[in-house]
């Protein structure tokens, strides 16, 4: 393998540099850009295309628009090359997705898998998995591995479940379900994985908090696009910051989290619909429907001034309920800017670009850094 060129630049090899920075790139790149950029000579530069290309991992992509002169040729990586599953545990399905290298999704199921209902289900989790790839004719020998997402703490070797309040579930061994597949297998907390996701379609960089909302509440906080973990990895349980003291129980046996105010299981155990149903409600002025939206929108306020006091960084807004947040962003930017004692407005409260199946998603990209960093 070629070695890095230009003393002290940096420790990775041309051939990283070249992957990783066409990885990155969303616009037209030329071998001219392509060598300026990585810092190599063009004849450099044509070695290690040649190695990718025949490796199937880079293809050109045709010419740019004609201003007169030669036409530059473009090129990209293929992004079929590989491909990596994601899984997201909830207590009575597992979501999964099967994403390509710039993590766009290529398949999804959501199936009726009560995973950890009692304990680890090992030969459930690999028949769910095998059925799926099948399913979706998914080529097994560009398959990266299999991430899961799952709403608790782990241990710092993400081989066994510390506590999962929303699946009632604690002290949970995972070694047997790392096993039961032919391919690598990791566990992840659902949102750093979702966290890591969204900073991936933003570019990989900047600082940011990101407040996942779905059956529980949790989030990641990130600083120049690396996961903050924290000194116990307990960083960004948002879910569990109190917004009303002695209020509204919560599943981990406190009272008051955000949680519990900002779920989408407060939504479906007050009313008993789904959300798209709940949604229309609003729309259409319905009062007890309305009433609820709002609490659940000044309660969110509070955290998020909070997270913006002691963060200071954008704060995005993710996972299966932001979707139907965009009507009523600038409701929430307002309660937001009504506690803020120095930001002149709240324009930092975003919602994610990914909404959909950001957290199995999430799970997937594990393996898709991965491989982007060894090539």
């Amino acid at each position: 393998m070629p070695q890095s060129e230009g003393k002290g630049r940096n420790t990775l090899s041309a051939r990283s540099r070249i992957y990783r920075f066409l990885c990155e790139s969303r616009e037209f790149c030329s071998k001219q850009v392509l060598a300026s950029s990585c810092g190599v000579s063009m004849p450099t530069l044509y070695q290690n295309l040649g190695d990718l290309m025949a490796d199937g991992l880079v293809r050109y992509t045709g010419e740019n628009q004609f201003t007169g002169g030669r036409r530059a040729q473009g090129l990209d990586i293929i992004p079929e090359a590989r491909v990596s599953l994601g899984v997201s545990v909830t207590e009575h399905n597992l979501r999964i997705v099967a994403a390509d290298l710039r993590l766009r999704e290529l398949a999804y199921r959501s199936l009726p898998v009560e995973l950890l209902s009692r304990s680890p289900d090992a030969a459930t989790f690999a028949r769910t998995i095998e059925d799926f790839i099948d399913e979706f004719s998914i080529d097994r020998r560009r398959l990266l591995g299999v991430g899961v997402a799952i709403p608790g703490l782990l241990t710092a070797d993400h081989t066994r479940l510390l506590i999962a309040p929303t699946l009632n579930q604690r002290d949970i061994p995972l070694g047997d379900l790392i096993c039961s597949l032919p391919y690598p297998v990791r566990f992840e907390n659902d949102g750093s994985a979702s966290g890591h996701a969204e900073c991936f379609v933003r570019g990989g960089r900047g600082n940011m908090a990101y407040l996942s909302l779905e059956n529980g509440v949790g989030g990641a906080v990130l600083m120049n696009g690396e996961l903050c973990a924290g000194d116990n990895s307990r960083s960004g349980e948002f879910g569990h910051i109190c917004v009303e003291p002695g209020g509204l129980p919560c599943s981990c046996g406190k009272s008051g989290c955000l949680e519990a105010y900002c779920s989408a299981l407060r939504i479906e155990e007050r009313f008993d619909v789904p959300l798209e149903d709940f949604f229309r409600g609003v729309e259409e002025h319905r009062p007890e429907y309305e009433a609820l939206l709002y609490d659940m929108l000044r309660h969110l306020a509070v955290a998020i001034n909070s997270i913006r006091m002691t963060l200071d960084c954008e704060i995005v807004i993710g996972g299966f309920l932001s979707e139907y947040l965009h009507p009523y962003l600038g409701v929430l930017r307002g309660y937001v800017q009504a506690l803020d004692a120095f930001s002149g407005n709240a324009d930092y409260v975003q919602l994610s670009r990914v909404p959909r199946h950001i957290t199995p998603l999430g799970a997937a990209l594990y393996f898709i850094r991965e491989f982007i960093e060894s090539v």
